[in-house]
């Protein structure tokens, strides 16, 4: 009987011991444990750290060959920056020769915004479904139109007196430079190729009013805002060149977004756009590309190009 109390009591120590040791170890392992995790802070603001700052990704804006790749970056440099200092994040321009090339970038999710024409919207929202976010608006409206120009000198007073001449289109996609010019000549009964001795390509519409002002080309067609915007700062070319016919009046080239875009950015870039003429910064930016201020659009706005390009069957191109 006693043994028996001695080993039971024994047991008990042993058991007692065993506890105890097991709770030092555990203590010691929470302790390590605590010593391992890190504390944060999350009353503590601090800016990211460079790995955060190297993610920010930019805001790809690309804008469409309608003047030359030098006068492009140099208009719309200070815009890139006006957005950049609004969003918080650098904004990258991106240029390409031609407006299919552009249209092809907004499809492809390769950009985020763009600065179309009119023709590569209507085709860019018929196949992938570019969208509307803002337009300019310049001298009160948010139209303009196709301008057929001729030399200074020239005896021509209409488009039949350049049957057989060389005549610059801007791009094939260009309702202005192209289109339009090509609708002309399809009422006479011909096509460009059998009406005018030669065509070719600027792929800009500054560069098609310098063929003109310097002999290169009999005739063009351009933008009216562009030739506007050309003569002002060169006018020079006002002088050595002058226009025959004016279209009737079409909306005016829009800023679009790639469908992909997250509607929290378009949101937020439309009502930076809209509302850059209520900062002077943005005045200032607005006042490089010679415009009013930038409005809502809609599609119905490009319903006169559209007919005209189902017209000519730019439509059927892809």
């Amino acid at each position: 009987m006693a043994r028996s109390v001695y080993q039971w009591g024994l047991g008990a120590v042993l058991v007692v011991v065993t506890v105890l040791g097991l709770a030092a170890v555990w203590s010691s392992v929470k302790l390590a444990r605590a010593e391992e995790l890190p504390y944060i802070d999350l009353n503590q603001q601090e800016p990211l750290s460079s790995v955060a700052q190297a993610e920010i990704v930019p805001l790809r804006v690309a804008v469409a060959a309608v003047i030359s790749p030098q006068g492009t970056f140099e208009s719309y440099s200070a815009l890139a920056s006006y957005l950049s200092s609004k969003i918080g994040r650098p904004v990258e321009l991106v240029q390409r020769r031609t407006y299919a090339e552009v249209n092809e970038l907004v499809e492809n999710n390769k950009v985020d915004v763009a600065f179309v024409c009119t023709s590569a919207y209507i085709i860019g929202n018929r196949d992938f479904g570019m969208e509307l976010l803002v337009a300019p608006q310049v001298d009160g409206a948010t139209t303009y139109q196709s301008w057929l120009i001729v030399p200074a000198d020239s005896p021509a007073q209409n488009l039949s007196d350049l049957r057989g001449k060389t005549f610059a289109f801007t791009d094939p996609w260009s309702n202005s430079g192209r289109v339009f010019p090509t609708a002309m000549v399809k009422d006479l009964g011909e096509t460009p190729e059998t009406f005018f001795g030669r065509t070719f390509y600027t792929y800009s519409h500054d560069d098609a009013i310098r063929a003109v002002a310097n002999g290169v080309a009999d005739g063009a067609a351009v933008d009216s805002l562009v030739y506007q915007y050309a003569v002002a700062r060169e006018p020079e070319l006002g002088n050595k060149t002058k226009i025959i016919h004016r279209s009737p009046a079409f909306g005016i080239p829009p800023v679009v977004t790639s469908p992909h875009l997250r509607p929290q950015t378009k949101a937020e870039l439309q009502s930076i756009l809209l509302d850059m003429t209520n900062d002077p910064a943005g005045q200032a930016a607005l006042d490089v590309l010679d415009i009013d201020r930038f409005v809502l659009t809609s599609d119905t706005q490009y319903n006169s190009a559209r007919e005209l390009e189902e017209k000519v069957g730019l439509l059927e191109l892809k």
